[in-house]
């Protein structure tokens, strides 16, 4: 066991992203305007493996429960899985979705990466194929800039970004804001799983608010409204603390309940 903790306090030492599972529990922070979310409880488990050699896997449910009072209570949960070559050439991506105990269709596709394009080959909802522009980067390779630009000392940062998420072709325009550094050794008004670790104590992160545009959307008055908003504290290595959801109606909260540094191979 000791030799296996220091494999993985070096790893993470050594830079690269730390595979991780990491579990976060959701509450309602605030509800805006018309909003009439008056309460809403929920998870998310979120895990990450695989290393710069092999690309990387995620696996991300969320389940929760928005009550709109009158007994109107909405139930989603959210499952996907992906894989995503740390070259950023390749993008594998499966989402299933169940609004109410209704499935909300699946998602499964490819996105390869090819001369000054990315082909996007969809199997499902429909079979479709589609490019994208070049510039376009995937989930794993956006936080891999982020965390490069705070490093820099660059405090935004904007990428374009595809996930397939909704029917799979939704790409969206984001612009990341990226606060001071935090230092691992800092004293820290509300501790987690995450930061009393002994593989990220020594671990510097960065206040991160991520804003989601509608790629297709046109700016009314010189100004667009994004779809939605996270805020989170990341650390250098890939691991993220202190979750706000904002969706502009309402705001949830993801407080780090449980995380877990997984065993990797190290590349050969």
């Amino acid at each position: 066991m000791a030799i296996a903790a220091t494999s993985r306090a070096e790893a993470a030492a050594g830079g690269g992203f730390l595979a991780h599972q990491a579990l976060y529990d959701l509450s309602l922070l605030k509800s805006r305007g018309s909003s009439s979310i008056s309460s809403a409880r929920g998870r998310i488990l979120y895990s990450f493996s695989g290393s710069a050699c092999e690309g990387y896997t995620s696996e991300f449910r969320q389940v929760s429960e928005m009550d709109g009072g009158d007994d109107k209570v909405t139930l989603s949960d959210l499952r996907s899985s992906s894989w995503e070559d740390a070259a950023g050439k390749t993008y594998r991506f499966k989402i299933d979705s169940r609004m109410n105990d209704v499935d909300q269709g699946p998602v499964d596709g490819v996105a390869e990466r090819v001369g000054d394009h990315i082909t996007v080959k969809l199997k499902q909802p429909q079979v479709k194929t589609f490019n994208l522009d070049g510039s376009v980067v995937f989930p794993t390779e956006q936080i891999e800039h982020i965390i490069a630009a705070a490093k820099e000392g660059k405090s935004i940062l904007e990428q374009t970004v595809y996930d397939g998420s909704d029917n799979g072709e939704k790409v969206f325009n984001t612009m990341a804001v990226i606060g001071q550094p935090i230092r691992g050794d800092q004293t820290i008004a509300s501790p987690d799983p995450s930061t009393e670790s002994d593989v990220m104590k020594s671990t510097t992160r960065w206040p991160v608010t991520v804003s989601y545009f509608d790629h297709d959307a046109k700016p009314q008055d010189g100004e667009q409204t994004p779809v939605y908003a996270m805020s989170f504290e990341l650390f250098e290595n890939g691991v993220s603390r202190a979750l706000v959801l904002d969706y502009n109606d309402f705001v949830i909260s993801g407080a780090l309940g449980k995380f877990n540094v997984k065993d990797s191979k190290p590349c050969k």
